[in-house]
């Protein structure tokens, strides 16, 4: 395997878990990059660029430094930070009814919903009674109005479960009601250009040459909360067409295909936004400190990000999870470097995250979707050699 990039003096046991990553757990194409203290300490890349391709001899087929793949639900944490910054810009309030920005909003016996709700995933709207078709959800504006429609699955407030899908639309919606653009314009704008970060949220023509194709990979069984061989309560969960879980993952039915241009042009929040693994560290970093002189988060901010709004048995992942407003928190469901880190897994293997107290910020992309959901042992053996690193 030719793994290319650079690591730091120190680092070198990240290479390490990136070559075993590809010699035996099933990565086709991947990248990982660290920052510390604002610093890139670690940046590979190896395999192919398409997760069914095979590299040919100039090179077109290879994982390049500036190939992006989807990251899946990697995209929350991305997202959560334009509600938190127009909070910390004095637009938003966490603590103001949803309908008081949303008057549609509040159909239903969704008055209380507070814009918190929204963020720790205890606004009881995993799911919608009736799933948008994939033609449906390309229209951002059709799930906003489906979830505004839609009643609570539980008092909101009372207890928490991921809101998987809808996470997506309740955040654009809101965004778009406060700010008057959607995530995605807002992000291109305030995020990733003063960052100059590769990061889409709704993937412009131009930038389409760069993205690989990602597809399902098969690989040694995981280990951790949510195994490959999980608890009986879990698995029939995800089995049980009628189950909060299987709905919640089945608000956009069929799920559409990844590698669809349509699809990859319509941002979604919650499920498919585009980056390179520099791309999602370099963010990470840029919440926690300076990067080339830009900082998005204050001190405050980053509070709001780690302190634990939720935690406990997840009534849609069916195992105990913890979150903070948008992000999730370091625990036994999704292990990041240490109890203060912050971030958010993709489902399938991709992963992004900060640790304010060490410096570490994290970024892993991969073309290859394991079944996994929190926990991929890809990442999870990165995080493991950057541990050994900056703690020992």
């Amino acid at each position: 395997m030719d793994v290319h990039g650079t690591v730091a003096e120190g680092f070198e046991l990240v290479r390490k878990a990136f070559v075993r990553n590809f010699e035996t757990l099933g990565d086709r194409g991947a990248a990982v990059t660290v920052y510390r203290d604002g610093q890139r300490v670690v940046d590979l890349w190896a395999g192919t660029k398409d997760v069914d391709g095979e590299a040919d001899g100039d090179g077109a087929a290879t994982w390049q430094r500036g190939t992006a793949q989807v990251v899946r639900s990697a995209t929350k944490g991305v997202a959560a930070a334009v509600p938190l910054l127009l909070h910390q810009y004095g637009e938003l309030d966490l603590d103001a009814p949803v309908g008081h920005y949303w008057p549609e909003f509040k159909a239903r016996g969704k008055e209380g919903v507070l814009v918190r709700h929204l963020l720790n995933h205890r606004a009881g709207l995993p799911l919608l009674d009736r799933p948008l078709t994939p033609r449906e959800a390309l229209d951002p504006l059709r799930g906003a109005e489906a979830v505004a429609a839609q009643a609570p699955v539980w008092e909101p407030g009372t207890d928490h479960g991921y809101h998987a899908l809808t996470y997506g639309w309740l955040l654009d919606e809101l965004v778009r009601r406060v700010s008057g653009r959607g995530a995605g314009e807002w992000i291109a704008e305030r995020i990733a250009a003063p960052l100059g970060l590769d990061f889409w949220l709704g993937l412009p023509d131009t930038e389409a040459g760069r993205v690989g194709r990602a597809g399902p990979v098969e690989g040694p069984e995981p280990s951790g909360a949510l195994r490959a061989r999980p608890k009986r309560s879990v698995t029939e969960a995800y089995d049980d067409p009628a189950s909060v879980t299987r709905r919640a993952f089945a608000a956009i039915d069929p799920f559409p295909d990844h590698n669809d241009p349509e699809f990859r042009a319509v941002p979604h929040p919650a499920a498919n936004g585009i980056t390179t693994a520099d791309g999602l560290a370099r963010f990470y970093a840029s919440l926690i400190g300076q990067v080339d002189g830009v900082r998005l988060f204050d001190p405050a901010t980053v509070a709001h990000a780690r302190a634990e709004e939720s935690a406990g048995p997840d009534r849609v992942l069916v195992v105990g999870t913890r979150f903070g407003l948008g992000y999730m928190l370091h625990g036994g469901a999704s292990p990041f470097l240490a109890p203060g880190s912050f971030g958010h897994p993709g489902r399938g293997g991709s992963l992004g995250f900060a640790d304010p107290e060490t410096g570490i910020a994290f970024g892993y992309v991969t073309n290859g979707f394991r079944r996994t959901v929190t926990a991929d042992p890809r990442a999870q053996a990165l995080v493991r050699a950057v541990r050994s690193v900056v703690l020992g």
